[in-house]
């Protein structure tokens, strides 16, 4: 579900609100029964509102979207995509601390 600074990624929108993004996206692949996708929704809408303007945070629910799960691959939940110019530029898989994502939010922002 998405938060005031995020938004639901979708099979119909992925393509115009990830692919051809012109900032970065961080796209949560996660499902309402996952505890630990739960979990690190906090970090995620924080980093959403710390990024606001040099980032995106998306949050595709796998239960409704399954084209685009499998499209990427994804094989357990939480796994996190950052795109960058429609690219996958960084991966995380599981229940990361804030630090790590900020990490990988850090290395692609630059």
């Amino acid at each position: 579900m998405a938060s005031p600074n995020t938004f639901e990624v979708t099979d119909s929108n992925f393509q115009t609100e990830v692919a051809s993004a012109t900032l970065p996206v961080l796209v949560d692949f996660w499902a309402n029964w996952c505890a630990p996708c739960h979990a690190i929704a906090p970090h995620l809408q924080a980093i959403a509102a710390a990024y606001a303007g040099k980032l995106r945070v998306g949050k595709c629910d796998i239960d409704h979207n399954q084209m685009v799960p499998t499209q990427f691959g994804i094989r357990s939940i939480p796994t996190l995509l950052l795109f960058k110019n429609g690219q996958v530029a960084g991966q995380l898989v599981g229940a990361a601390p804030r630090t790590r994502i900020e990490e990988l939010v850090s290395k692609v922002l630059g």
